[in-house]
This record gives structure tokens, C-alpha cells and sequence, in this order.
């Protein structure tokens, strides 16, 4: 099939892995601003926080097993169960008729929006050209971080205009469509990669992270924090942690290796990230409360207010980033990021029912500002730290303590917000009397303040990063998706493959086709180097075939006319290369190899890194270029 063929299908695949993409990111924030009006209906104001927490948990816990699920059993099957999963859980959302089911039905979608996220972006290899998937993995990122900010609006036009519960039926007819189109238009590849899944470290893990938050929610509210069932769950969550540590010890392929944490990056980075997720879960979860209950907006205006958190946080985390390409450094961003995000959380424990839309618009954009700066620098320098053969469970580790963060965060959060409003309620107020609004806003405020001291804490820590120069290969550049902490299961070769394609992207194609004709010693021009490379592939596509893709038709015949000049084609007019021609190419080839090789120079030595060789033969035969615009 000729690319030009090939293209629409892969168009459909990646439109439809969008679609689950946004299906699961979205319902990480999209019941933020119906939880007032769901609380109205169902009660449980105590229990609030788990209809956030249960659904980011089980996210959380589950990420690490469906990579491995879909390397033992495929990709398209794994996905298409975890979306299966996550329909049923949207439906039984919808239904629910008490805060228990719907905590519980929110658990058992996380259990398969985990699935969504991870085994969606894995499926872009199986599907684009290695030259192509750092493309779509921004885009994916890109899918995210809307997501995550159109989240809030969109829950909030449903819960004004219809009900709280199309929240979740609007994933029915989605999510049928994205079944649909994977089932027809995603390959299955057939291979099977034989892996140790951690099937004890996952549930000693989701066992001592559930008994944690459970004590955290019901301390001090169902139960007394000195109550034998208060002081059994502390026990049980630590004894669990303690156990996963034995056990991560003697696992074949461990979530978290042992490892890791003998590399002080890591462990600083992986801290920060989770006190940064507890700070911005937190805050997305109970901005919303504020709007509504103290300052009496509607649940899409509310959503609405949201927008400079969200606005300011891909501001910032779009400008470090470009700030950190061309500068190489970064140590300085995550310092001042956790102390404009504590400046920006402190000034919301200021917000009471008197506070004007401007006002706290401006104390949401510095906090939103001041979270860009740290969160994707984070990963960035734990894969700047470790050696190779642990970056892809580091890069994988430093978002699994984000999501623990923002698990912990709107749980512990949530208690210390239920128990002040416990004890400031006077007796009898309710919703909407003159007592229920002092009480709710004081109890919102230490809320604040208490995630200002965890971000202060933060910004301690951040100091003890160390910076090092920067691997080529270390993306300096994150998406969205990674700025907003999206789930990532991974591994190094597919890190280090990403970091390859992103190096010889659009904005360095020039620069890099230039080396690779000079490390040649070939006499052409990047673009006509360009043409020869991909007239020479086992199935090269026709001349109409590249001027479709927006090659200007002067250029194009200017290139030819140098390949013919050189000898490298037929003077009868056509595209076929002469053995001069295919001199010149394998010589460029050749010279692709060594420029990729040298891009990976910065890590260990080939010989400890096997697989790095088959990588970079298979990039420098297949790595299609962006067109050359010279």
C-alpha cells in the first residue's frame, strides 16, 4: 500500500485513540464543578472528596499493569476491555442513587480510564512510523491538557442545563464510536512480549494507598481519630507500604525498582511531584465549591472561573520549556515555580464571599503560573539523571507519585475541609442560611492554607535538586499532557526513541540534513539529500504523491534537477536511482547512523545497551524527515 494510501487509515486509528484519550482525561476533572449539585441530590458532603479520590486512585494503581497487559496479550484487546470497562463504570455513575455507589462506580471506571491513557499511547507504535510518533505524542499531550481545562466547563453546562448525571452518559456514544472505529481500523500486530507482571506490588501498593486515604476521610468525622478502626487502617496502610517495599525487592520487573531510590534526583523530583499533585488536585477540586456555595455562581460559570488556573498553568509550562531548550538549564524553574504556586495558594485563603471575579481571577493565574514552571521539569530531570536502563520506570515513577499526590491531596484535603465545617457550622444552619457561608468559607480557607504549607515544603525540597547538562535525547520540550501529570507507563527504548524523532523534528530538520551530507561527504543540498533518501525506500512514493504533502513544485524539480546533475537519477525523467545513486544514499544512510549515534553518545556505552543499536538501524532507514523548506 502506498503512504499516500496508508495515511487516511492511520488518520482514523490515531482519531479514534484521541478520542479515548479525551474520554479518560476528561473525567479526571469534569465532575469538579457538578460535586455542589451532586451533594445537593445525594448527600454525603463528608464523602465528597471520594468521588474525586476513587476515580484518580484507581487510575493510579492500574496504570503500571496495562502496559505489561498489552505487551502479554495486545494492545487492541487490552484497550478495548479497559474501554469497555470504563462505559460500564460511566453507566453505573449515571445511575447511582447514594454518594457509596457512585464512589464505588467511580472506582471501577478509573480502573479502566487507567487503562485508556496508557494503553492508547502505547498503540501509536504499533500504528505511525517512528518518525512520526513524537508528532502524535504531542498531540496526544495536547488532547490531555485540553481536556483537563475544558473539563470543568463542560461538567458544569451539563449539571446547569440538563443534570449532574449526563456527566457521565456522554462517554456512552463516544466511547461506542472509539470501539468501533479501533475494532475495525487498529491493527493487531501479533507479537507477544513475554513480561513479569507485578501482580503483588500492584495490590499492596492500592491496598496501603486506600487504607491511608480511607483514615485520612474518616478520621475525625465517622470516626474518632483514636477509635480502634481509625488506628487498625493506619496500621494496615503502613504495614501494606512496608510489605510493598519487601516486595518490590524480589519482583522480576518491579513498578518502583529498589533502585531508584538510591538516585537522590529521584527521589527529590518524585517528592516534589507528589506534594505539586496534592496542591493542584486539591485546588481544582474545591475552587469550584467556593464559587458556588460562597459566592452563589452557577456550576458553568464556576467552571468558567477555573480557566486562569489552567490558562496560567500551560502558560508557563509551554514558555519554561522553551526557556529550558535553548538554554540547557533548569534547576532554577521548579525554586520558582513552588514559590509563585505557594504564593498563589496562600492568596486563595484570602477568598470570601466579598471577593471580586478579577481579584480572585489574578490570585487563580499565579497559582496556575507557578505550577506550569515545576511539574514537566520534574520528569525532565529524573530522566536527566538515571541511566538507561532505568528511564523508562523512572519516567513512568515520577508520574505515578504525581497521581499519588493528587490522590492523597483531594483526600486529605477533603478531610481537614469536612472536619472545620463540622465544628464552625452552627447548630441547624443549612445550605444558603446567613451562618452556612461564614462557616463554609473558613473551612475553605484553612483548606488553602494548609496546601500553602505542603507547596512551602515543596519549595524546600526543590533546592536539593542537582542540575546536570542535559542529554540530547531528554525531551526539554513537554506537552501538555505532561505538564498535567497524565498517567505514562513506558520504557527506555521507547523514551529514548521518542527523544530521537522529537531531535530531528520539524524546527532541526535542516540543521540535521546538513550533517548528515557533510559526514558524508556527499556534495547536495539538504533538500535534494531529502529527496534521495526517500526516493531510495523499498516503496517510494510517486512524484504527485510528495507534492501532496506540500512540497513546492520549483523545489522539487529544482532537487531533481541536482540528483540528475549528480548522476544519482535516470536522465530519461524518471525517479528511479542509478547505482550512483544508490552509492550516494547507502553513504547517507550510513551517515544518518552515525549522527542518531551520536545523539545517544551521552549515555552508557553501546555494549551495556544492546538495543539501542537495533534502534538506530531501523531510524536512520526509516526516519522520514520533515520537508525541508530549503
Amino acid at each position: 500500500m502506498s503512504p499516500t494510501a496508508e495515511r487516511p487509515r492511520v488518520g482514523v486509528v490515531m482519531a479514534g485513540l484521541m478520542l479515548v484519550m479525551l474520554l479518560a482525561s476528561l473525567d479526571q476533572t469534569i465532575v469538579s464543578t457538578a460535586l455542589p449539585t451532586i451533594v445537593e441530590e445525594l448527600g454525603g458532603l463528608e464523602h465528597l472528596s471520594w468521588v474525586v479520590t476513587s476515580y484518580l486512585l484507581a487510575v493510579t494503581v492500574v496504570t503500571p499493569l496495562y502496559g505489561k497487559l498489552g505487551d502479554l496479550f495486545g494492545r487492541k484487546l487490552v484497550l478495548q476491555a479497559a474501554l469497555v470497562l470504563f462505559l460500564v463504570g460511566s453507566v453505573l455513575c449515571g445511575l447511582a442513587q447514594g454518594m457509596t455507589e457512585l464512589i464505588a462506580f467511580r472506582a471501577i471506571q478509573g480502573l479502566g480510564g487507567g487503562g485508556l491513557m496508557v494503553s492508547a499511547q502505547a498503540a501509536i507504535g504499533d500504528v505511525v512510523a517512528p518518525a512520526q510518533r513524537g508528532k502524535y505524542s504531542g498531540l496526544f499531550g495536547a488532547v490531555f491538557g485540553v481536556s483537563s481545562v475544558a473539563g470543568p466547563l463542560i461538567g458544569g453546562f451539563f449539571t446547569t442545563h440538563i443534570s449532574w448525571r449526563f456527566i457521565f452518559y456522554v462517554n456512552l456514544p463516544l466511547g461506542v464510536l472509539a470501539l468501533a472505529v479501533l475494532a475495525v481500523t487498529l491493527p493487531d500486530p501479533g507479537e507477544r512480549v513475554k513480561r513479569a507482571i507485578d501482580w503483588a506490588g500492584t495490590l499492596t501498593l492500592a491496598l496501603g494507598l486506600s487504607a491511608i486515604i480511607l483514615m485520612t476521610t474518616l478520621g475525625g468525622t465517622s470516626y474518632d481519630w483514636g477509635s480502634p478502626v481509625i488506628v487498625g487502617m493506619g496500621v494496615f496502610g503502613v504495614a501494606s507500604l512496608v510489605a510493598f517495599a519487601f516486595v518490590e525487592r524480589r519482583a522480576a520487573e518491579p513498578i518502583l525498582p529498589p533502585a531508584l531510590f538510591g538516585n537522590r534526583v529521584f527521589v527529590v523530583c518524585s517528592a516534589v511531584g507528589l506534594i505539586v499533585g496534592f496542591g493542584l488536585f486539591g485546588a481544582l477540586t474545591y475552587l469550584p465549591l467556593f464559587q458556588q456555595v460562597v459566592r452563589g455562581l452557577s456550576p458553568t460559570a464556576s467552571g468558567l472561573q477555573l480557566l486562569p488556573v489552567m490558562g496560567g498553568l500551560l502558560v508557563s509550562s509551554i514558555a519554561s520549556g522553551q526557556i529550558i531548550t535553548r538554554t540547557g538549564r533548569y534547576k532554577a524553574f521548579p525554586i520558582a515555580g513552588t514559590a509563585v504556586a505557594a504564593l498563589g495558594m496562600y492568596l486563595l485563603s484570602s477568598l470570601d464571599e466579598n471577593t471580586s471575579s478579577g481579584v480572585a481571577a489574578l490570585h487563580m493565574l499565579v497559582l496556575g503560573l507557578g505550577l506550569g514552571m515545576v511539574m514537566q521539569v520534574l520528569v525532565l530531570a529524573t530522566q536527566n539523571a538515571v541511566p538507561y536502563q532505568l528511564l523508562g520506570v523512572a519516567t513512568s515513577g515520577a508520574t505515578l507519585f504525581r497521581s499519588i499526590g493528587g490522590s492523597l491531596g483531594t483526600a486529605v484535603l477533603g478531610a481537614i475541609f469536612t472536619n472545620k465545617l463540622t465544628s464552625e457550622l452552627p447548630s441547624g444552619a443549612a445550605p444558603g442560611t446567613p451562618g452556612y457561608v461564614p462557616a463554609f468559607t473558613d473551612a475553605l480557607d484553612l483548606v488553602f492554607l494548609v496546601a500553602t504549607g505542603v507547596l512551602v515544603l515543596a519549595f524546600l525540597l526543590t533546592w536539593m535538586i542537582r542540575e546536570q547538562p542535559l542529554r540530547q535525547t531528554v525531551e526539554t520540550s513537554a506537552g501538555l499532557g505532561e505538564s498535567l501529570g497524565a498517567p505514562v507507563d513506558t520504557d527506555s527504548l521507547r523514551e529514548v526513541t521518542r527523544g530521537l524523532t522529537r531531535l530531528v523534528g520539524r524546527e532541526r530538520t535542516l540543521v540535521f540534513l546538513a550533517d548528515t551530507t557533510r559526514r558524508a561527504g556527499v556534495d547536495l543540498e539538504p533538500g535534494p539529500a531529502w529527496l534521495l533518501l526517500v526516493l531510495g525506500r523499498p516503496e517510494p512514493p510517486s512524484l504527485d504523491e510528495i507534492r501532496a504533502r506540500g512540497v513546492p513544485p520549483e523545489r522539487l524539480d529544482a532537487a531533481l534537477a541536482a540528483l540528475r546533475e549528480q548522476g544519482a537519477l535516470a536522465q530519461d525523467g524518471g525517479t528511479e536511482l542509478t547505482d550512483t545513486g544508490c552509492t550516494l544514499r547507502e553513504r547517507l544512510v550510513a551517515a544518518r547512523t552515525d549522527g542518531l549515534r551520536t545523539l545517544v553518545a551521552d549515555w552508557e556505552p553501546d555494549e551495556q545497551n544492546p538495543e539501542l543499536d537495533p534502534l538506530i538501524a531501523r531510524l536512520a532507514q526509516e526516519l522520514e524527515q520533515p520537508t525541508p523548506t530549503a
